[in-house]
């Protein structure tokens, strides 16, 4: 089977997670729920295991928009991760865990939110449409959602490295190579650090500028005044 190097700077966006075998066909990723000062060792124990089992990324996941644009950034960057493992306990303020799922099955909207996600802001305004569209293409999720045995996390990495299909829980698994088109390397673009604040449609948007508008003109009939 074909495998090819990552990108160089891979991975390009900094994070909570270990590096393993570059060449791995899967990454895992555990939902956090924690601040970074408050993480459980029971987290900490999830991610060693992923990495320790093979994966070529395993780490946290605590946010539907930011967290995940890092991962899809990291992710396209190794054309070689085709599975992201999807494991601990779903986040019940951020739904993450669903927000990621929603991502590869439906994409994104117009505006960039994630189409079918629960979360309450669900939006990749950092992230390139091209690369939100490679890593639908590129991953499979294995969903083990609010569970959280390291022996599971095993056996579901080990399933993604064979090759020959193997079934597990439901999922016929095998490393079918890299994805066959060159790696994308960037970061997240605009660096939006609270897309709660962003405009979430073309109205909202223009309303939003007629505003500055305004008060731009008030403010320079005001020095005018003072002047």
């Amino acid at each position: 089977m074909l495998k090819v190097p990552p990108a160089p700077e891979y991975p390009p966006e900094e994070g909570r997670y270990l590096r393993g075998n570059d060449y791995s066909p899967v990454a895992v990723v555990v939902i956090l729920i924690h601040d970074q000062e408050k993480i459980p060792p029971d987290i900490e124990h999830l991610v060693r295991v992923g990495v320790e089992s093979g994966a070529a990324l395993s780490g946290t996941l605590q946010t539907e928009n930011i967290g995940i644009e890092k991962i899809v950034c990291n992710i396209v960057a190794n054309t070689n991760i085709r599975y992201i493992v999807l494991c601990g306990p779903e986040s019940p303020g951020h739904a993450s865990g669903e927000a990621l799922k929603a991502l590869v099955q439906n994409g994104v909207d117009q505006n960039k939110r994630i189409v079918g996600a629960s979360a309450p802001t669900p939006y990749l305004f950092n992230l390139p449409s091209e690369f939100i569209e490679r890593f639908r293409k590129q991953i499979r999720v294995i969903d083990l959602l609010n569970e959280g045995d390291p022996e599971l996390i095993k056996r579901a990495v080990w399933a993604c490295y064979q090759e020959r299909p193997t079934e597990f829980r439901g999922y016929s698994l095998f490393d079918p190579g890299a994805y066959p088109e060159e790696p994308l390397l960037g970061k997240i673009t605009w660096r939006v650090t609270q897309p709660q604040r962003e405009p979430k449609d073309e109205a909202e948007r223009r309303q939003r500028e007629k505003l500055r508008e305004l008060m731009a003109r008030l403010k320079r009939a005001a020095s005018k005044k003072s002047t």
